[in-house]
């Protein structure tokens, strides 16, 4: 009648990540990829520990994709000038210090690289306020 593991509660999971995804503001959105990634890069560390070759490469990888296809993807690099390109550069490093970790199984890498995302992602968390303002801005503006 139930499926083995952790199947209720991961499609749970899934759908309070879904609900969190429909509802944010892209601001929001960044923050989530940042804590995605860095969820994912915790789960390869504990395989890491454990032994579990298969479960961490898979880990990593979607650490990997996060970084690449949500975080690095979603830069404008014609208006985001120095910041953007230098936030690109970094975002591949931290994708090839990922690939390396796998590869000689190195939980030092994972754990810089954990310390770089949650430096970014502290900083995008600090420009909540900021951001909120500037989208409250134009709307007011409209109502005047």
């Amino acid at each position: 009648m139930f499926s083995p593991g952790h199947a209720g509660a991961n499609a749970y999971a899934r759908v309070g990540v879904e609900t969190a995804v429909m509802g944010a503001s892209p601001h929001r959105l960044i923050v989530l990829l940042y804590q995605g990634a860095r969820q994912a890069i915790a789960q390869a560390r504990m395989h890491l520990q454990q032994g579990n070759v298969a479960e961490r490469g898979m880990a990593i990888s979607k650490a990997i994709r996060i970084v690449e296809s949500g975080l690095q993807s979603s830069l404008n690099l014609e208006v985001g000038g120095e910041i953007a390109a230098r936030l690109d550069a970094l975002y591949s490093y931290i994708s090839r210090r990922l690939l390396e970790a796998n590869i000689s199984q190195s939980e030092t890498m994972l754990v810089e690289v954990d310390r770089l995302l949650a430096t970014l992602e502290e900083a995008w968390v600090g420009i909540a306020p900021e951001v909120a303002r500037m989208a409250a801005q134009p709307a007011a503006e409209s109502l005047r």
